[in-house]
C-alpha cells in the first residue's frame, strides 16, 4: 500500500471514528440538554460556559451539534445500508441470472435513476410526510438504483470468468457461487462506493432538513440548525457557522475515506502510485 494512501486512510478512519464516538457519547461530552432553552443566554458567542455559543432560543450550540451528529449518522447510515442491500442484491442477481429478471429489474432501476436525486427525495417525502424516517427512506430509495447499476457491471465480468464457470461445472448452486465467488470479489467496489455515498447522503439529509422536509424541530439536526441560524447571521452567526462546519467535516471524512479506499484497493491506481 502506498504511504500516502495509507496515511489518508488512517486519518479518515480516525476522523470518522471520532465523530461516531462523540455522537454516541453526546450526553456525556456536554453537560447541556440540546432542547433546554434559556432566553437570558440567547445569541451568545463562544465562551467558557458555552464553547460554541448559543442559538436564538438560548440552546447550547455544541450540544445540538453533537446530538445532530447522532441524528444525521443514524439516518444516513441506515439509508445507505438499506440501499446497498436492496440495490446490490438486484444488480448482482441481474448479472448472474440474466434473462427476464435482468430486463425487468434494470428497467425499474432506470426509471428511478432518471429522476434528479433531490426531486425524487422531495416527492417521496411529500407522500410520507416530513420527518427523519421519511428522509432516510427517501435517501434509501434514491441510492438503490445507484448501487444496482454500479455492482451489475463488475458482476457481469466476474460471472463470465473461468472460476465461476468451473464452479458451475462441478455442480455448485447459484447461492453458493454468489456468496463464495462473486460477492467477495465485489467487496472493494462496495466499500468505496458506500463511503462516497455516505458522504453525499450527509449533504442530502442536511439539505432536506434545511428545507424543512427532514428532521423537525425541536430535534437537533445539522441542516435544521443551519436553516434556523441563517436568520440571525448579522446578530450572532455562530450557530449557522458551526453547523455548516460540522456538515463539512462529517461529509469530508466519508469522502476522504472513499478516495483513500479507492487508491488502496484499485490495482491500477496502486501500481501507478
Amino acid at each position: 500500500m502506498p504511504r500516502l494512501s495509507r496515511s489518508l486512510l488512517i486519518f479518515a478512519s480516525i476522523l470518522i471514528a471520532a465523530q461516531f464516538v462523540v455522537a454516541l457519547t453526546a450526553q456525556w461530552v456536554t453537560p447541556y440538554d440540546p432542547l433546554a432553552q434559556s432566553i437570558v443566554a440567547r445569541l451568545k458567542g463562544p465562551s467558557l460556559a458555552h464553547w460554541l455559543g448559543t442559538d436564538q432560543l438560548g440552546r447550547d450550540v455544541l450540544a445540538r451539534i453533537l446530538f445532530g451528529y447522532r441524528t444525521s449518522l443514524a439516518a444516513c447510515v441506515s439509508a445507505v445500508t438499506v440501499a446497498l442491500v436492496i440495490g446490490g442484491a438486484v444488480g448482482i442477481a441481474a448479472a448472474f441470472y440474466r434473462g427476464w429478471l435482468e430486463r425487468i429489474s434494470m428497467r425499474l432501476m432506470d426509471v428511478l435513476f432518471a429522476f434528479p436525486v433531490m426531486l425524487l427525495a422531495i416527492g417521496i417525502i411529500a407522500v410520507l410526510g416530513p420527518q427523519t424516517l421519511s428522509a432516510a427512506v427517501a435517501i434509501a430509495i434514491v441510492y438503490t438504483p445507484i448501487f444496482a447499476r454500479l455492482l451489475r457491471g463488475p458482476a457481469l465480468v466476474i460471472c463470465e470468468s473461468e472460476y465461476v464457470a468451473a464452479a458451475r461445472a462441478i455442480g455448485a448452486s447459484g447461492p453458493r457461487i454468489l456468496l463464495r465467488h462473486i460477492l467477495p470479489n465485489l467487496s472493494s467496489v462496495i466499500l468505496v462506493q458506500t463511503s462516497l455515498l455516505l458522504s453525499s447522503a450527509i449533504l442530502v439529509e442536511a439539505s432536506l432538513s434545511f428545507l424543512g422536509l427532514g428532521t423537525q424541530p425541536p430535534t437537533p439536526s445539522l441542516g435544521l440548525m443551519l436553516a434556523e441560524g441563517r436568520n440571525f447571521l448579522m446578530l450572532s452567526p455562530w450557530s449557522a457557522v458551526f453547523a455548516g462546519l460540522a456538515i463539512l467535516i462529517l461529509s469530508f471524512g466519508f469522502n476522504l475515506m472513499g478516495d483513500a479506499l479507492r487508491d488502496t484497493l484499485d490495482p491500477r491506481l496502486r501500481n501507478r502510485n
